[in-house]
């Protein structure tokens, strides 16, 4: 599995960071120059950061366990729910609820009263109700779905959380940290990159730069997904003997 290339990160714009006032003194290390008042940031060091996260995550998949993708602004929304649904690994792109990782018991909760609406909707369990009683779960249904669908087949906490846009999703990380999850991140010049295990420095706004990173990352994890596998084949065939 190749690193994208600088042409393929530069051609995707990874290297543009925010305006000079907006920055975080902290990101200096990963910044290369300052242009016309932007950051641009170093690429060199992107692509350190890429293939550490990369690994990490693949070490993750390849023992089982699940990393939540986390990305709600607009641009990254679609990005990020393809490339976890690729994966079979749970999202969350709607909207951050308070308390999803930190009070898990109560959202999973609502993940079960979703998936009754859902069940009753479907056997015909609502025959005996009024339109308008059978009009109100639909649109509860609905409005559950759309932030929970994505976690839906999350029946415990992950073992990691992977964001796009740090900043953004500030109440998400700091959930991710207070309860010790392993915390991977796009961060861009105006973000501060201590605050997460494994940060990416990168321009985490542009559809182009957030599509070729999450790609690269999800390679990663499929090939630990199918390492994962292929050892446990070993291991049924290695007792069977």
């Amino acid at each position: 599995m190749q690193t994208p290339n600088y042409k393929e990160m530069l051609d995707a714009g990874v290297h543009f960071g925010h305006l000079k006032k907006k920055w975080n003194p902290k990101m200096q290390p990963y910044i290369f120059m300052e242009h016309k008042g932007i950051h641009i940031i170093d690429l060199n060091r992107t692509s350190e950061c890429l293939e550490r996260a990369a690994k990490a995550m693949r070490q993750i998949a390849k023992s089982g366990k699940k990393i939540l993708f986390v990305a709600t602004k607009k641009q990254a929304r679609l990005i990020v729910a393809e490339a976890a649904q690729s994966v079979n690994m749970p999202y969350v792109t709607e909207r951050w609820l308070g308390g999803m990782m930190t009070n898990f018991s109560t959202i999973r909760k609502s993940v079960k009263k979703m998936q009754h609406y859902d069940k009753m909707l479907k056997d015909g369990t609502l025959t005996n109700v009024t339109k308008k009683e059978r009009l109100m779960i639909t649109r509860e249904k609905i409005k559950l779905e759309k932030v929970l669908s994505g976690i839906a087949n999350l029946n415990r906490l992950p073992s990691a959380i992977f964001i796009v846009d740090i900043s953004h999703e500030h109440i998400a990380l700091a959930e991710a940290k207070k309860i010790g999850l392993r915390t991977f991140g796009l961060v861009d010049t105006n973000s501060d990159p201590n605050s997460v295990d494994f940060p990416i420095p990168a321009n985490d706004d542009a559809a182009k730069s957030i599509t070729i990173l999450v790609n690269y990352i999800t390679d990663a994890i499929k090939e630990g997904i199918a390492e994962g596998k292929q050892n446990k084949e070993a291991r049924k065939k290695a007792e069977a003997k």
